[in-house]
């Protein structure tokens, strides 16, 4: 007998219940905030539509499936199953905080605050979930397969991403590798730069972008579903030892980007999550390339 569905929803703290973590009361919290000519008013406004939001999404599913909730602080430490239909209740950056813990499950984003989130991948209101609930477990669901961005080291350490993964030293300054192609024969290059970012076209409205409208690019930026990767290296330093003729290009399926730390230490993250990074010493590669698992977004 199959088990049934899982409905795991996905949120994170709100302001103001952080604002009650750190302060202790709404009084203090709201001192804390006037003193910043902020008003508590629209974070407790916020906070309780969120609320509302949730008991919405959880009243939605229906009564034999299973269910269980975390926050997004837990996600490392949460077991997804491969019956579950994951819910993420909150902005467009939960969803890509919550890819890299899954192995294709179904994701329904559910926008909380329309007009203040992008509504990129939180595309659904409260009030769909039902029915994309019901379609995400039947077989002509349809699901937005986007492409993610995985890094592989030496050492079997792997750390996937749905917008982007960024290479470099600790606190952004200065790190020396030798970068190229993942290629037995590939030309490579010793470089110093303040880091290698490698992106996905779901990230290519933001980190990315922002690099390939700086140097006004001629690569064409990719799709979220595109099986396309762009790269680009941060503030390469030309010297007798190091090079800049290696500093952009693009990936795609079955081609990789591989860097062999020539530092003391990097550290290797995803989608902004510096907690939760690996970390290279002198001597240790790592390859970036597009993941084997896709972010399927239900739509």
């Amino acid at each position: 007998m199959s088990l049934a569905p899982r409905a795991v929803l996905v949120h994170r703290t709100t302001e103001y219940e952080e604002l009650l973590a750190r302060h202790g009361t709404h009084g203090q919290a709201e001192f804390f905030l006037s003193s910043r000519g902020r008003s508590i008013g629209e974070v407790v406004a916020r906070h309780r539509h969120t609320g509302r939001a949730l008991d919405d999404v959880a009243a939605a599913v229906p009564l034999h499936w299973r269910r269980s909730r975390v926050e997004r602080a837990d996600l490392d430490r949460f077991l997804f199953g491969p019956e579950d239909v994951v819910v993420v209740v909150g902005q467009d950056g939960l969803v890509a905080n919550t890819a890299k813990y899954l192995s294709g499950q179904p994701v329904v984003g559910i926008d909380t605050d329309p007009g203040r989130n992008p509504g990129v991948l939180v595309r659904h209101r409260p009030s769909d979930v039902a029915a994309l609930l019901r379609a995400a477990v039947s077989p002509g669901g349809r699901t937005d397969d986007l492409t993610m961005v995985e890094a592989v080291a030496d050492d079997t350490q792997r750390l996937l991403a749905l917008n982007e993964i960024y290479l470099g030293p600790p606190g952004h300054q200065t790190a020396r590798y030798r970068l190229g192609p993942d290629a037995p024969d590939g030309p490579t290059e010793a470089q110093a730069s303040s880091g290698v970012l490698v992106g996905t076209g779901t990230g290519a409205t933001g980190w990315i972008h922002s690099l390939w409208q700086e140097r006004s690019s001629g690569l064409w930026l990719p799709a979220p579903t595109d099986a396309r990767l762009l790269w680009f290296v941060r503030e390469a330093w030309p010297s007798p030892a190091t090079g800049t003729s290696l500093v952009a290009g693009e990936l795609e399926r079955g081609h990789g980007l591989r860097l062999t730390v020539e530092s003391d230490r990097m550290v290797v993250f995803g989608d902004g999550m510096e907690a939760d990074a690996l970390e290279l010493t002198w001597g240790q590669s790592v390859r970036l390339g597009i993941a084997a698992t896709s972010l399927r977004l239900a739509v």
